[in-house]
């Protein structure tokens, strides 16, 4: 049985569909709801997924599809729903902003710089937790796709599986982008550049500040 926000925003967003074929933005879905911020409708929309009413189209901005409608729902309930003004500007995509802190080291350890700066990424490319985005700096995870200048997305975590590529802070001050290993009571920061030694740490000087969950990169 689906809230009635969740209801309010699945009549929208399914006629929305038949007049245009083109989702709403997550701004018009704020708007159309009076919500007071877009994470609200991220909430409503992973609830609608979950329950299988709707599903995001991959590689796709603003694509959503109304799989199903709940029972005795007509064309009077669709009308009902509040539409934007025209004049409101539509989004070509729904972005988030993200605090940017400074370089991250992807050879040796460097200073982990904090800043204000923030990062618009694509919501699509970020999942469900709270994410930062630092800048690459370094060749030793090119082997992993990961190079100089790339902007690495990382969700906020304390905690990392072996293999996983974190964001480690050693003894309270540098930060580094490796692979993450627990070798025999240590931890092993593992590149993935062949020109690179792994770096191994006492438990006690190595802590996970985030895992990467995805990149950006300019091209010039």
């Amino acid at each position: 049985m689906l809230t009635a926000k969740q209801h309010e925003l699945l009549l929208f967003i399914h006629r929305r569909l038949e007049d245009s074929g083109i989702s709403p933005s997550f701004e018009e879905m704020k708007d159309a709801l009076d919500l007071k911020s877009k994470s609200g409708v991220h909430r409503l929309i992973s609830a609608l997924e979950e329950r299988g009413f709707i599903r995001r189209l991959a590689n796709r901005a603003r694509a959503l599809e109304v799989v199903k409608m709940p029972e005795n729902v007509g064309n009077d309930a669709v009308a009902k729903v509040t539409t934007p003004p025209a004049a409101a500007p539509v989004a070509a995509n729904d972005v988030i902003e993200i605090p940017l802190h400074g370089k991250i080291a992807a050879g040796v350890p460097i200073e982990a710089l904090e800043g204000s700066q923030t990062l618009p990424v694509p919501a699509a490319l970020l999942g469900a937790g709270e994410h930062y985005a630092l800048e690459v700096s370094g060749d030793s995870m090119i082997e992993a796709g990961i190079f100089d200048g790339d902007f690495a997305l990382v969700k906020k975590v304390s905690t990392a599986r072996d293999g996983d590529i974190v964001v480690a802070l050693v003894n309270g001050e540098e930060a580094t982008l490796k692979y993450l290993y627990h070798d025999d009571g240590k931890i092993r920061l593992d590149p993935a550049n062949a020109s690179y030694d792994p770096q191994i740490y006492a438990d006690s000087q190595v802590e996970v500040q985030g895992k990467l969950a995805g990149l950006l990169r300019r091209y010039h």
